[in-house]
């Protein structure tokens, strides 16, 4: 659909979808962040130091402990070639916005790689596209100034229009929202050698997803997390300074 008919949909559906936001606001249920460590060394080999950054889906909302979440799973499957160091850095709700207003948080301590969810909750919010690569590049200058990481792996945006707590048409157009910010992220990680698309492979529907119809089940954190590990070791390898391997 072109997008100027696009924009005269969602003109014409406001109030529908102003009604479907706040139903879901009130009545969805309310999942917390997992238990467990956020975070901590293991492993043996090379060492390795990663920092796991974003909103719920990144704290591992949708399992109960964070062995189950992606930070478990990112960090076992690493920690089979390398000794790794990791830190958690994420909440629920957060925008990316949020994400760079909390980044005194963070130890003071440098990280070798990172690995980045966020995109959902600023579609939610209503931050437009434009603002929404502007802080993400933001975010990414800001890491590599304090924390001196060099390369990112970025989750793409995943598929919305899939979510199965949203009804339509709050979700067509969030969906293709989700679309919009899904391919412009692609293509800045196509236009800079430091970032790292992650594409969402997983199937998202109401067997796979947690209870709440919104955040990933433990099959997609496995999926989502031993794959980015594998995408991360592969990439390391390849890469040359000095003409020696990283690993």
């Amino acid at each position: 659909m072109p997008f100027v008919f696009e924009i005269i949909a969602r003109a014409v559906l406001l109030p529908v979808l102003v009604a479907q936001g706040l139903f879901l606001q009130a009545r969805t249920l309310r999942l917390p962040e997992p238990e467990g460590p956020r975070s901590g060394t293991m492993g043996q080999g090379p060492a390795l130091s990663v920092l796991i950054i974003g909103d719920s889906s990144a704290a591992g909302v949708g399992v109960d402990h964070q062995d189950a979440a992606l930070a478990g799973h990112l960090t076992q499957t690493l920690a089979q070639t390398h000794s790794v160091t990791w830190h958690l850095h994420a909440k629920t709700g957060v925008t990316t916005s949020g994400v760079l207003q909390s980044l005194d948080d963070l130890p003071d301590i440098q990280f070798d790689v990172a690995v980045q969810a966020l995109g959902v909750n600023d579609i939610t919010s209503g931050t437009s596209l434009r603002r929404w690569l502007r802080d993400q590049h933001k975010l990414a200058q800001a890491l590599r100034d304090r924390h001196d990481i060099e390369h990112f792996w970025i989750t793409g945006v995943p598929p919305m229009s899939d979510f199965p707590l949203l009804p339509n048409p709050l979700r067509w157009v969030l969906g293709r929202q989700a679309m919009r910010f899904d391919l412009a992220q692609r293509a800045r990680c196509d236009t800079d050698a430091t970032l790292h698309y992650v594409p969402v492979q997983s199937v998202l529907d109401a067997t796979t997803m947690a209870s709440d119809g919104f955040h990933p089940g433990p099959a997609i954190y496995a999926d989502w997390g031993q794959g980015t590990a594998d995408l991360i070791t592969s990439t390391l390898r390849t890469r040359k300074p000095d003409n020696q391997t990283v690993v």
